[in-house]
């Protein structure tokens, strides 16, 4: 049986001391603000709202009628209940992210919507690099040490194999600058998003690897105006909606009423046959 790839119980420990020292959520801020706005473009009323957060009290002050649902490996949703699921950026930790998904259409009613968000494959992409060479270096040897996280070229099946209907993925990157990698790290650990990996290592890191780590990092990405290092976190949208009669559905293969070539305004030239 292949091992969870999150560690579930590091995971809440993180994000609970995060909480309790004041947890830094600007990127959470900002994908909330981003999820008003598309929910304006669907030019949709929603009555029933689900949101599925670790982080209750944002979402709840710019969403007060909705539900807040943990983020748990079985989320806390009722069939058909909602019009309106938002799966608000964890979805990269999940262990089963189709599950999670499909639990979410599950809760949907029929033209009901899924909006989630995760953070995609480019993020931290510096911080994975210059953690790498610094390891191979002084340990000979590689460790996980950055969640691995989905490209955006294999999230539109992910939304089918969930079921659902006009699916949509999409995203955007953005740079925050650091005074250094240490900076960096204090506030991943204030977003509750350090190294949650169930094959991480249990022993101590050599300060050594850190200090190697930092001085690639500088050298390799840092402002060279500035100094301070840049960290890249991708945002991905995946957009679904729960199957309904009225909804765009693909014609059927044969049943065009015109040639491409006529629509195209050019000849149409046969394949060769094979003898």
């Amino acid at each position: 049986m292949t091992p969870d790839l999150t560690d579930r119980q590091s995971l809440a420990r993180h994000r609970a001391r995060a909480a309790q020292k004041g947890a830094d959520l600007f990127l959470l801020d900002e994908v909330i603000l981003e999820a008003q706005e598309r929910l304006i473009e669907v030019n949709k009323s929603f009555t029933d709202i689900a949101i599925v957060t670790p982080w209750p009290e944002p979402w709840a002050a710019a969403f007060p009628n909705a539900r807040i649902v943990p983020d748990d490996e079985t989320l806390a949703l009722e069939p058909g209940a909602h019009d309106l699921v938002i799966h608000a950026l964890c979805l990269h930790w999940a262990n089963d992210p189709v599950g999670q998904l499909v639990q979410c259409r599950r809760a949907l009613r029929p033209d009901g919507l899924l909006l989630a968000s995760l953070f995609g494959g480019q993020t931290l992409h510096e911080l994975r690099t210059a953690l790498a060479e610094a390891e191979a270096a002084i340990t000979g040897g590689l460790s996980p040490r950055v969640l691995p996280m989905a490209e955006i070229r294999d999230l539109g099946g992910l939304i089918q194999r969930a079921g659902l209907a006009l699916p949509v993925a999409d995203g955007y990157a953005r740079k925050v600058m650091y005074r250094d990698l240490f900076h960096l790290i204090t506030d991943l650990r204030a977003m509750g998003e350090q190294n949650a990996l169930t094959a991480r290592l249990r022993h101590p890191t050599p300060r050594a690897l850190f200090a190697q780590a930092a001085a690639i990092y500088d050298q390799a990405f840092a402002d060279p105006e500035t100094g301070r290092i840049p960290a890249t976190f991708e945002t991905l949208w995946l957009t679904g909606w729960a199957a309904h009669d009225s909804q765009q559905k693909p014609l059927r293969p044969g049943s065009a009423l015109t040639r491409l070539a006529d629509a195209l305004n050019t000849a149409e030239t046969p394949l060769p046959t094979k003898d």
